[in-house]
């Protein structure tokens, strides 16, 4: 049996919202429609998806791994789409993603001057999007920064960096040669990704910079980051102990671009 992606699109609707109505809204289809939808979708599969009582609705076990999937599988679908039709418009284009910190200057130069008929550009990526825009296209290919989802994509290690602590201006730890990560203990930490208890989430780098800043918390950053981001009331200090930044390539997996190829080739050169 063949997936039907547009009855995933609707699951993916309702698994992300919970609500059939909303979800219906969204799609800008009837209610009742979508319910069969789902309906149809759940015979297919031989699982049922959601739990539907007076409650609400919850994703079973089996929802859960079809959301994931599904994601995937849409984003996937979406890149493919927007890839033909990039390549039916013409001229041929890489458009290359790259996060705070990262230098992609040497690399798109060399690049552009070996392969002078493409249009190559750059466009900044966060930790929250790099894989999504990988995968719907919207990106050819990314310089990531770990923790990366891995699912769907090809990754390629180049190079590790150290990291070192972003503190407020007058902090006490300001001004130390280096430091340990004991040295850290009892700060409130500013974090990206799965936050511990006491922890702020945020999305940028310039969050990071505003939050430190005002006091709220410290983090921790790759030294390529304290190198090309200084303001005066902000200090970076050495953390002997912390582990290391790592940067990756990272494409759709299965995707065979003579582009794709050459430009890693050229990134890995550059080390």
């Amino acid at each position: 049996m063949d997936l039907d992606l547009r009855k995933i699109r609707y699951f993916v609707a309702v698994a992300e919202l919970l609500h059939f109505g909303r979800a219906a809204e969204r799609l800008h289809i009837a209610q009742p429609v979508l319910s069969r939808q789902i309906r149809a979708l759940e015979k297919d599969l031989g699982a049922e998806l959601f739990v539907r009582d007076s409650h609400g609705v919850t994703l079973t076990d089996a929802g859960r791994q079809l959301l994931g999937d599904g994601q995937q599988l849409l984003a996937a679908a979406d890149g493919a789409r927007r890839r033909v039709l990039r390549a039916a418009r013409g001229p041929r284009r890489l458009l290359v993603g790259f996060r705070a910190g990262v230098v992609v200057t040497h690399a798109l130069r060399a690049f552009a001057a070996a392969h002078p008929d493409v249009e190559t550009n750059a466009r900044r990526v966060e930790w929250d999007d790099q894989e999504r825009l990988i995968l719907d296209g919207t990106v050819d290919i990314a310089y990531v920064r770990r923790p990366v989802h891995e699912d769907g994509l090809e990754l390629r290690p180049l190079y590790r960096e150290t990291r070192v602590a972003m503190l407020p201006e007058g902090h006490r730890l300001a001004g130390k040669q280096e430091l340990s990560l004991a040295d850290l203990d009892g700060e409130r930490w500013l974090r990206y990704a799965d936050p511990r208890p006491g922890d702020l989430p945020i999305r940028t780098i310039e969050e990071k910079f505003e939050c430190v800043a005002a006091g709220t918390g410290i983090t921790l950053v790759p030294r390529s980051v304290a190198e090309q981001y200084s303001r005066p009331d902000i200090s970076y200090v050495p953390v002997t102990d912390a582990e290391p930044d790592q940067v990756l390539l990272a494409w759709a997996a299965g995707r065979h671009s003579p582009l794709i190829t050459a430009f890693v080739e050229t990134a890995q050169s550059l080390g």
